[in-house]
This record gives C-alpha cells, structure tokens and sequence, in this order.
C-alpha cells in the first residue's frame, strides 16, 4: 500500500479520527511521519488540557509502522515497550514528528543479521506549533530477522 493511502486510512481509522489525531505526513520512502493533536473540548482532560492517553496514541504507531516498511518482509517489528514523560501541560495542538534515517536502519539489519532479537528505543517530543515541549515519548522496538530470510541468506 501506498503511504498516503495508508495516511488516509489512518485518518479514519476510530481511534485517531474521534480524538482529532491527525497525520500530516508520511513520506514516499517510509521514512518520515507527522502527526498533530487538535486540542477540542471532548478530548480534553479535567484542567482542560491535552489528555495523556491522546498525547501517547498520537506517537503509538509510528516507529513500528516505519520500521517495518524500511526494514521489509523479511523482518519481525513489534513494539516491545512505551514510555511517556509529561513535561507541560498541552494547552494548544501539539505535534509530533518521527524520522528513521538509513543509518539506524542498516544498524537494525546488522544487528539482527544472526537471527537474534534486537532491542532498540527511539524518542519523541511532543511539542506546541511554537517548539514548547509537552511531553517526550520513548518506543522500544523488537526486531528479529524472520527464519526463513535467515536461511535464504545463508
């Protein structure tokens, strides 16, 4: 599938659409992603701020989802772990952008090349229009090379 056919359909998809989560941008290569948050009275918490599960959904997806297209069938890529540091409250849209250089990828395929499970976490902020940190997001990734790539390699 395309990247913005899959942009589309991720726009739609139920949990993003009723919470004004929005991807922006998902490049051609899978390698970039950019999603905002539209602060709205229903997804607001109690003080009126961004709630936290939005603030963690709107990055849920991305490092795995990017991972697995840069890497190929040939891979396992699941998320393996999650964390979310609050560090202002989000009074306004809030943003975040996602980007896998060729260099972390060729590390990832390195690393798995024996067939053994790779660990490795990527970092998010989370930020107003104007740069002011709301809240840094971390993503473990599992990576394993699937069995039978590993005997077509060797």
């Amino acid at each position: 599938m395309r990247p913005a056919t899959f942009r589309r359909l991720l726009n739609l998809w139920p949990p993003f659409l009723f919470n004004s989560i929005r991807v922006l941008h998902l490049a051609e290569d899978w390698s970039e992603a950019r999603v905002a948050l539209r602060l709205r009275p229903w997804n607001r918490n109690y003080v009126r701020s961004q709630f936290g599960g939005n603030l963690f959904s709107m990055t849920d997806p991305f490092w795995m989802l990017l991972a697995m297209h840069k890497l190929g069938s040939d891979y396992y890529v699941w998320d393996k772990a999650g964390a979310i540091d609050f560090v202002a409250p989000g009074r306004e849209d809030v943003f975040a952008s996602f980007h896998l250089d060729e260099a972390t990828v060729e590390e990832l395929r390195t690393a798995a090349a024996g067939g053994e499970k790779v660990l490795r976490w990527f970092e998010t902020e989370v930020a107003t229009a104007s740069g002011d940190v709301v809240a840094r997001v971390r993503k473990q990734l599992y990576v394993r090379l699937k069995p039978k790539a590993r005997a077509d390699q060797g």
